[in-house]
């Protein structure tokens, strides 16, 4: 019988730019790879602004160059997402705390992980958000979740991420 797959959630703010891209980039490194069985990629936003909307046209078209597709609407995240998910992934500080706060019994803080905790290549902390800036910021978000995603994906396959 095979194990059900590791579920990973990554949150921004909104979920149309950064929370998908990183979804997205992280399905085309598990499809690259073969490990799709194994893994199941979802994303959420702090914020119920944009319930229902696409991702940013910006971060698609970015995306696409690169050969990624973005698919799926922004939802909002929720406290059954604790239950749901194995892995919680925010963007920045702000999207943690938020998260964090939503965790009222501190039952799930060691599933709530930052991104960029898991770059290599990149020293940055956060993903910033490219929402408000030119096709420069979304490139720079794509490199920083290219990176963070195959450290990400090499830390669960080497069993270096607890998931619970």
């Amino acid at each position: 019988m095979a194990a059900s797959p590791t579920k990973l959630l990554f949150v921004c703010m909104g979920n149309i730019c950064r929370s998908p891209a990183a979804e997205g980039v992280m399905n085309h490194l598990l499809q690259q790879r073969g490990l799709q069985e194994r893994y199941v990629c979802d994303s959420a936003g702090t914020i119920g602004y944009h319930v229902g909307s696409p991702p940013d046209a910006r971060m698609q078209a970015a995306a696409r160059k690169r050969g990624i597709v973005l698919t799926g609407r922004a939802r909002q995240f929720e406290p059954a997402d604790f239950e749901r998910f194995h892995l919680i992934l925010t963007m920045d500080r702000e999207n943690y705390w938020d998260v964090l706060a939503l965790d009222s019994q501190r039952r799930y803080r060691d599933k709530v992980r930052m991104m960029c905790e898991f770059c290599r290549i990149y020293q940055a902390r956060e993903v910033p958000d490219p929402y408000y800036g030119g096709p420069e910021g979304f490139e720079r978000v794509l490199d920083l979740l290219m990176d963070a995603c195959e450290g990400l994906l090499l830390a669960l396959e080497r069993g270096e991420v607890l998931v619970s």
